[in-house]
């Protein structure tokens, strides 16, 4: 309470950022692993559309039969 009052002001702290340096062999594994995850979640997603097809089909099949007895 008293610092303020014989001209102490607060500092803003220091930010001391870790250094970064590119390396293309990381960037490089990165965008593979990126490739990997994206490749499979693509085919996962056209299984389950055929999947919804299939079922979608034999559906309409069980009320087609369904209807005509």
């Amino acid at each position: 309470m008293l610092k303020p009052m014989f001209g102490f002001r607060a500092k803003p702290r220091k930010f001391d950022m870790p250094l970064r340096h590119y390396n293309p062999e990381e960037d490089e594994k990165r965008r593979r692993r990126i490739r990997i995850k994206t490749k499979s979640i693509r085919s996962r997603h056209r299984s389950q559309n055929i999947r919804i097809i299939i079922y979608a089909f034999g559906l309409a099949l069980i009320i087609w039969i369904i209807a005509i007895l």
